[in-house]
């Protein structure tokens, strides 16, 4: 057996897909859950042996909405590294630049829902590359080396993207 602790689908305090006011819900709510993920991975790197980030399915009279949450696998339950990890994150985040992320999906006044990058890999690239070190190796914010690394450690094949990409543009 084990625990889980749900950190809901979004950032408290920002705006995110609406089960049964939403068009595309399953879509933008599948989308917002992977960019919740990442963000906590990238403020507090991933979890301990023992523990991982999981999506939950939540039924509902109007369809199923998702939530992120973080299974403490029984053997985990005592370890200190378990322990210290869901305190991390239990309160989940309230913005989503507390990770250096941009929404993944905006939600104008009066219109459709707006997505820039449809895939999990290319949110996470674009926050290495938005973070990333200067020409010296230094970063323009301390936070920005935090996301920076635990993103690259998380996503290696996202950390290779912003590379190529980097590498391609002019100095």
């Amino acid at each position: 057996m084990s625990d889980i602790i749900d950190l809901g689908g979004a950032p408290a305090n920002e705006d995110c897909a609406q089960l049964g006011q939403s068009p595309d819900f399953e879509r933008l709510n599948r989308l917002e859950v992977a960019a919740y993920r990442a963000a906590i991975i990238a403020l507090h790197g991933s979890p301990p042996e023992g523990c991982s980030l999981v999506t939950i399915a939540n039924p509902h009279d109007f369809g199923t909405y998702r939530t992120l949450g973080l299974r403490i696998e029984d053997h985990a339950a005592g370890s200190e590294a378990a322990k210290h990890y869901a305190a991390l994150v239990e309160d989940g985040l309230a913005h989503w630049i507390e990770a250096c992320f941009a929404a993944p999906v905006r939600y104008p006044e009066g219109s459709d829902p707006v997505v820039d990058r449809h895939r999990i890999e290319d949110i996470v690239t674009g926050v290495i590359m938005a973070t990333r070190p200067d020409k010296d190796g230094r970063f323009f914010v301390p936070d920005f080396a935090t996301c920076h690394h635990n993103l690259a450690a998380a996503f290696p094949a996202s950390a290779e993207a912003a590379h190529l990409i980097l590498q391609e543009m002019p100095s």
